[in-house]
């Protein structure tokens, strides 16, 4: 007799008990408003919508977001550079609508060190969770208006007719657009970490 549980699918219900604010009343500590009244940086929102193999909108999909601040420091004890970051905490959270679209007010982050301290480009960590999946999908998000991605150590390593999937298009101002394709011909590149 094995030992091992089978894996479960995520769902149905675990939007309902992890994205207050959208559904249901609920005060909770993560939202998609990462910005903080004294937290530096250009202030920016990311919007997109999340679709499936067959280009279908997913209503009740969650997304979460971790990043860095503008002086590309994480708020986290293992981030020991100089001027520890305070005034935001770089995390969110949101449900995507009955459209399948979610939105993120935060601030652009900085450049962050990467493998063997090479600098990173500009990005922002998105993990996916949705029905039907067994754990929930890790992506970055990069900026179109970043020289920096050319020598990004990690965007260089994905084949360069997929790195569109990873760059969040300027719509208009502050805004940013990015779509996060499950699967299909448009599938957005995902880490196995």
């Amino acid at each position: 007799m094995s030992n091992i549980t089978p894996s479960q699918t995520v769902g149905p219900y675990f939007k309902y008990g992890l994205t207050p604010g959208n559904d249901y009343a609920w005060n909770d500590a993560f939202g998609n408003d990462l910005v903080t009244p004294n937290v530096s940086g250009e202030r920016i929102r990311i919007v997109g919508q999340v679709f499936d193999g067959e280009g279908k909108v997913i209503p009740d999909s969650m997304l979460e977001i971790w990043q860095a601040d503008a002086q590309g420091r994480f708020a986290d004890p293992q981030d020991t550079r100089a001027m520890p970051n305070a005034a935001f905490k770089g995390f969110g959270r949101c449900g995507t609508d009955a459209k399948g679209g979610f939105e993120f007010r935060t601030i652009k982050p900085g450049p962050v060190p990467g493998p063997g301290g090479k600098p990173q480009a500009p990005h922002i960590l998105l993990a996916v969770f949705a029905r039907g999946m067994t754990q929930q999908a890790i992506t970055r998000i990069y900026f179109e208006d970043e020289a920096a991605n050319a020598a990004d150590p990690i965007l260089t390593l994905v084949p360069a007719d997929r790195r569109t999937t990873l760059i969040a298009k300027r719509e208009q101002g502050v805004t940013y657009r990015f779509d996060v394709h499950l699967q299909g011909d448009r599938e957005t590149v995902f880490f196995d970490l």
